[in-house]
Formats: C-alpha cells, structure tokens, sequence
C-alpha cells in the first residue's frame, strides 16, 4: 500500500482556493509546490486535515468552514478612524492595505473599508475571515 501522508511529515502539494462563489482567491498552478510540515500549525487546520492520508498523486477536494480557516468575522475589528488622526503619506482608498503598529512593537495588518470626508474605516479581520473556503488539493511529495 502505498504511504499516507501523517502528522508530522513534510509534503509538498499543489493546490488551488476558491470561494463558494468560485472565485479563486490563491494557487500554486504555475509554481512551486507549496511546502510544509503537516500538523504544526503552518497552515489552517482544514487545510491540514486535508492533506492528511492522501497518497502521491492523489488528489482531493476540501471544504472548510470559517472555524477552520480564517475564523468568523469579529465587528469589534472594525474601526472609524479621524482623517486627521492618521498619518498617511498618500490619499486613503478602499481596498488600500496599511500596516498599524501595536504598543508592544507587533504590527497588525488592517484593509481600508469606506472612506468619507472626516473618517476612514479600517478592518483588522483577514481578508477570508468569515468565508467557507474550497481547496482542490494535489500530493506531489512526501518528504
């Protein structure tokens, strides 16, 4: 029988994430394999779980829900910032990612949602927080 991919073993797989809606949100397609070290918290845990007993070659579909993936999103990470409280060196616009950094020295990515005259309002959930995520998952190595 041929081996099954088990906690604790590096793999190198392909793979290819979309939404519900079919949007493709990340792919190795093109790349290099993703690589990594199977249960120790290198990627989501659906994603590991995923890759788990599957052999070389093969392949498989993986639904995960948003407590597996990125988490639910959390409205207490969304904030209405002055416009003149922030120092931005260019225009602020939606979609525009800023990086804001914690008393502790950590930085947290946060992702410009509306923009007005006085306020500008900032997410600090990521980006797929909240979405059931779709994975086709290729096996190309078990190191």
């Amino acid at each position: 029988m041929p081996e099954q991919v088990k906690n604790g073993d590096m793999v190198r797989v392909h793979y290819k994430g979309r939404l519900e809606s079919g949007d493709v949100f990340d792919s190795s397609e093109g790349g290099e394999p993703l690589e990594f070290q199977v249960g120790t918290n290198q990627v989501i845990p659906g994603f590991d779980e995923g890759v788990r007993g599957l052999s070389v070659g093969e392949s498989r579909m993986v639904e995960i829900e948003p407590e597996d993936a990125y988490g639910p999103r959390i409205e207490q990470l969304i904030n209405h910032i002055a416009r003149e409280g922030m120092n931005l060196e260019e225009a602020p616009e939606v979609g525009m990612s800023l990086m804001m950094q914690m008393p502790d020295g950590n930085q947290i990515p946060l992702t410009i949602t509306e923009v007005s005259d006085t306020h500008v309002t900032v997410d600090a959930n990521h980006p797929l927080a909240g979405q059931k995520l779709i994975f086709d998952i290729q096996l190309v190595e078990i190191k």
